[in-house]
């Protein structure tokens, strides 16, 4: 159930966002859609220098467009410069208000939050340094205390210890060693001596992928056993396994199951059914965000814990996963990490693009039911 804030003025309003946004944004541009003077919550754009402000103008307002009961919209612009006599960004705030006209959407205000003052690019009556930022206090109406950090907050993966790498690293080379013997998988690394018997029993986890992922999502993810670390980042290294992954986690069990049998039928040739294919691309139905939220905590904590050479792949989820969830600057972090140690991964170079292109899932912009 949504709750409903009213703001009773311009401050106010503008002491709300970061609670609609869940980070307080720097050098960003925030748009926040209106339905009925309802608010639909807020998307966020990078502050882009004056000579891209049509560019960046156009994207912003086509955003807006995309959702359907939007008829009016409010942006806020947050910027390191200062006022000195008058609101930093005019152009750029004129261009949404142009863009916006020729599309038939409202703007309602639009406010600049400079270094050392706020203002409405509107308010004709605006005081010479701008209104002192200290109007801009926390109000009762939203509960909880207001949200920490900007737009890349929180995308560092967890810190773990050397010796916690060092035994996932251990569990990993057994593992592979009982594939490349129960199943004649070649493996990655030297092979250790003997076969462990908790890498035999991990290894038969792998005859049935959906059961282990979805069985996955509930583990203690800051707790993970290093043999089931070492499992999920097998499967994450390798783009046919990880692909399920990524299906059945935006998905379902049944979406796992199908997205395994359907990626079988495509190495003998059948066509990848589009409809399982779509949900990579930010299309189909909305994903559960407490299933996405969980196959991201888990996958960073797989990150933390791969070896180098592995991390990869699971970097790569936490990147498409991010994107999934609305926190594409989080996602471009992610991809850096990964291309930074395999300039050519394909799934991060994808997610790379969409980021690179402004390219939002198409659910973002859909009301949840």
């Amino acid at each position: 159930m949504s709750t409903i804030v009213t703001a009773s003025g311009a401050a106010q309003f503008l002491s709300l966002v970061p609670s609609l946004l869940g980070f307080t944004p720097t050098r960003s541009v925030v748009l926040v859609p209106l339905a009925r003077g309802r608010s639909l919550g807020a998307m966020r754009l990078d502050l882009p220098p004056d000579d891209l402000s049509d560019s960046v103008a156009s994207t912003a307002v086509g955003m807006l467009c995309r959702i359907p009961t939007a008829d009016a919209a409010m942006i806020v612009i947050y910027t390191d410069a200062a006022v000195a006599g008058a609101l930093p960004h005019r152009e750029l705030a004129e261009a949404i208000a142009r863009s916006a006209d020729a599309c038939g959407l409202t703007l309602v205000d639009a406010f600049t939050i400079a270094a050392d003052g706020w203002g409405s690019h509107l308010d004709r009556d605006l005081p010479l340094g701008g209104r002192p930022l200290g109007e801009l206090i926390r109000h009762d109406p939203v509960p909880g205390p207001a949200p920490d950090g900007d737009q890349s907050s929180g995308a560092t993966l967890p810190r773990r210890s050397a010796s916690d790498r060092r035994a996932v690293g251990a569990a990993l080379r057994s593992l592979e060693t009982a594939l490349e013997v129960i199943c004649g998988i070649p493996a990655g690394t030297d092979r250790v001596d003997g076969v462990d018997p908790a890498a035999l029993e991990s290894a038969c986890l792998l005859d049935d992928l959906p059961t282990l992922f979805e069985d996955a999502l509930g583990w203690d993810a800051a707790a993970l056993t290093p043999m089931r670390a070492a499992v999920l980042i097998w499967c994450l290294a390798r783009p046919a396994l990880r692909d399920v992954a990524l299906v059945q986690w935006a998905s379902d069990l049944s979406g796992g199951d199908r997205a395994i049998d359907a990626q079988q039928k495509w190495e003998d040739g059948a066509p990848y059914p589009a409809d399982l294919a779509e949900r990579m691309w930010g299309e189909g139905p909305r994903p559960d965000v407490e299933r996405l939220q969980a196959a991201l905590e888990l996958t960073r904590q797989v990150a933390s814990l791969s070896p180098s050479a592995h991390r990869p792949g699971p970097l790569a989820l936490c990147a498409w996963l991010s994107w999934a969830l609305g926190r594409s600057t989080h996602a471009d972090r992610y991809t850096r990490d990964a291309l930074r140690i395999e300039p050519t991964h394909g799934l991060s170079e994808i997610v790379q693009s969409f980021v690179q292109a402004g390219h939002i899932p198409d659910w973002a912009f859909r009301p949840a039911t």
